[in-house]
């Protein structure tokens, strides 16, 4: 064992983590803390804690965790498949409840900067291309977002169908459609061009509005509205 690794057990029972939890609340803690109680256990040779801060380190801090993988995480010495489904699993949960947020104020997406502040953040990283529909009420008041389509580094096969078939489930007359380009690149290509006159035709045969389609980049995005190229009554 590594003589500089304290074990948890080694600790004094009202400085280890869960405890400080239950006595100071989880704000207390520090980010190795956290992990540390979803993990639970380290190995025999490996503190739990050290494990904690072998993720933070591998990822670059807590910020960049929200891209880890089982398959990298596993990576690392003292994670198992079943310690990296529950910290994936946790990680979900915040990204869930931070989206609970957004459903109950039922914001209203009023521009395409507002659907790329609020959702951009879906997709961007990925290291393939994701096709998400952002669906909304005559308002423009939000009900729900899916990710409907994954695809490859360049190309996500788009079904129009499974799009509105969605929309009419949700009882949505207006939709924002937006994607990742995994290059970098937020020019639109021939193929994007081509969705979005499909889709525009066809919510237009289903009084449903095609209000943007939006290509989402790290730090910019384009938008077919923004650039004169969608127009809907």
């Amino acid at each position: 064992m590594n003589k500089s690794s304290i074990l948890i057990k080694d600790v004094p029972m009202e400085e280890r983590p869960r405890e400080r939890f239950l006595k100071y609340g989880p704000a207390s803690l520090s980010n190795e803390e956290l992990i540390s109680i979803i993990l639970h256990t380290g190995t025999v040779n490996t503190s739990v804690k050290d494990v904690a801060i072998a993720i933070l380190k591998k990822y670059g801090g807590i910020r960049h965790l929200k891209d880890a993988t089982i398959h990298s995480l596993c990576e690392i010495k003292g994670i198992s498949k079943a310690k990296s489904i529950s910290l994936l699993a946790a990680i979900e949960l915040g990204k869930r409840a931070c989206e609970t947020n957004v459903i109950e104020q039922k914001i209203k997406i009023s521009n395409s900067i507002d659907a790329y502040k609020f959702f951009s953040k879906y997709i961007v990283g990925d290291d393939r291309e994701n096709f998400m529909v952002i669906f909304l009420d005559n308002q423009q008041r939000y009900i729900s977002h899916k990710i409907m389509f994954k695809g490859t580094i360049n190309k996500a096969e788009i079904h129009e169908r499974d799009i509105f078939k969605n929309a009419l489930l949700e009882n949505s007359n207006k939709i924002i459609v937006m994607h990742n380009h995994p290059s970098g690149v937020l020019t639109p290509s021939v193929s994007d061009d081509e969705v979005t006159r499909r889709l525009a035709s066809s919510a237009s045969l289903l009084n449903i509005i095609l209000l943007d389609h939006i290509i989402v980049g790290e730090t910019d995005y384009y938008s077919y509205v923004e650039e004169g190229r969608l127009k809907y009554e």
